[in-house]
């Protein structure tokens, strides 16, 4: 009789253990199915990218390379050439200048378009520098050299063309 019990028992539990296997590999299937379509129904997520053709992804390229080139040549009013008509609008020229330190050097290293909002118009790029004080204050500063940086930029396309946004 006690050889009977423990069998029964051992069935009941044995069928636990297929029945908590079964739910637990539906659930997995069921949160992978989830996931997936997601992923790819959520537009930023698929193609960062998405509706920026690649005309504009080489304009936008080209307008921060020659942004950073007058950055680094340190020709500050052109650089406030390559603000939005917005922002130029309301600061002028004269005093843009004047934000910005003789004290770095800058060497552009990179160009990448990370992402694109299409309703708004939007890209953002990260841009990467090197980066290296004119002025050696310190040993210090001197054994590190130049640094690598990557600064995120925010370019808005109005009117057939990108226009840095000083805007963060």
């Amino acid at each position: 009789m006690e050889c009977c019990i423990i069998a029964a028992n051992s069935t009941k539990k044995g069928n636990k253990d297929n029945m908590l296997h079964h739910y637990l590999r539906n659930f997995r299937a069921l949160l992978l199915t989830f996931f997936v379509g997601v992923l790819s129904a959520s537009p930023g997520w698929t193609d960062a990218l998405d509706g920026l053709t690649p005309e504009q992804q080489a304009a936008l390229e080209q307008r921060v390379r020659e942004r950073w080139q007058a950055m680094i040549e340190r020709d500050f009013g052109q650089v406030w050439e390559y603000s939005t008509p917005t922002f130029r609008g309301v600061f002028p020229k004269s005093m843009y200048v004047h934000n910005f330190s003789y004290a770095v050097d800058w060497e552009l290293t990179s160009i990448e378009v990370v992402n694109y909002d299409a309703v708004a118009a939007v890209a953002s790029v990260a841009v990467g520098v090197m980066s290296q004080s004119t002025k050696q204050v310190s040993s210090a500063s001197r054994a590190l050299g130049a640094v690598p940086i990557t600064i995120r930029e925010k370019w808005i396309f109005t009117d057939g063309e990108w226009w840095h946004s000083t805007n963060e």
